[in-house]
């Protein structure tokens, strides 16, 4: 790889970003991330990068010292006179209140979007966002992937028979369309509501599940609630094997008990949200993101085009990424 180019990451998935650097063949950079005895974040880059192309690898879920971080990281590069900086943010937390959709409510969404980009950040680069409009929240150049080529290439090795993929809620259905589309499959729908945040009431499933074995896509799981209801659900419309799959394994409360005490057989992750695998249940399996990731930064840093790289599971079309142009 070209020297102008260098990798750092902050503590949230050092996993990740190791697994990044080693698909790069360059060595993590030497940054000090660190938190005073009051608890603020300290960051100390302790090498030189003016004139460098620096990607900042970390995801931004719960504790927000991860945000800062993230922000303190892009900052202190900028300070250094790196040429650009682009934040790799395989995670984008705060993603779910992207509109205004109750009285006296915040868009976090947005206001994260313009912390990153007034702390400096030159591009963006994330993966299975909540929801994709966020995208048009950034006034710099924007790259949005997807963990599909990693799952699809999972479900397709296993030739799972009678499959059908399942939506958990109507805003999934683009995203199931796709992935049953590339394996072959059936598809059907779970249609819930929310009578709370925290609560999940499953309504019917449509579509044919008797006698099928069943996966349910899904962008991120995070009590896992939706995943339990949904499996309970399908289970009494007759569905055999039940599996899960979801990008970003949030993974909160006692999400984990949940899913090993349920009638879900295995659920597939990703490396996005940094676990420790002896926390994780034996039905939890997880894939690394790093090669798409790694790719990714290596075309950016050449300033080749991505769209040829990833399979776009929100529309139907060949096209298989969301790029923002140079600006």
């Amino acid at each position: 790889m070209p020297n102008s180019m260098k990798v750092f990451s902050g503590n949230a998935n050092l996993h990740l970003a190791r697994a990044i650097s080693k698909e790069l063949g360059v060595q993590l950079g030497q940054a000090e991330v660190s938190q005073f005895q009051d608890g603020e974040t300290m960051v100390r880059i302790n090498e030189n990068i003016r004139g460098e192309d620096i990607f900042v690898i970390q995801p931004t879920f719960s504790p927000a010292g991860n945000i800062m971080e993230l922000l303190i990281l892009i900052d202190a590069c900028k300070r250094a006179s790196a040429r650009r900086v682009t934040a790799v943010v395989p995670y984008f937390g705060y993603a779910r209140q992207d509109r205004k959709d109750q009285p006296r409510v915040s868009i976090t969404a947005k206001l994260v979007s313009n912390l990153i980009t007034v702390a400096g950040a030159d591009r963006m680069l994330t993966m299975d966002l909540h929801s994709s409009q966020i995208q048009g929240f950034f006034d710099i150049p924007f790259d949005h992937l997807f963990a599909a080529p990693v799952l699809v290439e999972e479900f397709r090795r296993r030739n799972i028979p009678d499959l059908t993929v399942v939506a958990p809620d109507i805003g999934s259905v683009k995203m199931a369309r796709a992935y049953a589309k590339r394996l072959g499959a059936d598809l059907a729908l779970i249609d819930k509501r929310r009578p709370k945040d925290d609560s999940v009431e499953i309504l019917n499933v449509i579509g044919d599940v008797d006698g099928r074995n069943v996966v349910m896509f899904d962008d991120m799981v995070t009590t896992a609630n939706t995943l339990i209801e949904g499996s309970r659900a399908l289970r009494s419309q007759g569905a055999r094997d039940i599996y899960a799959c979801a990008t970003h394994a949030v993974l909160c409360g006692t999400a984990k008990d949940k899913i090993e005490r349920s009638q879900i057989k295995e659920m597939v992750v990703t490396d996005t949200v940094a676990h420790d695998p002896a926390t994780l249940p034996a039905k939890i399996r997880v894939l690394s993101v790093a090669g798409i990731l790694a790719e990714a930064i290596r075309r950016i840093h050449e300033e080749e085009s991505l769209s040829s790289l990833f399979i776009d599971t929100h529309t139907d079309s060949p096209t298989v990424v969301v790029e923002s142009p140079e600006r």
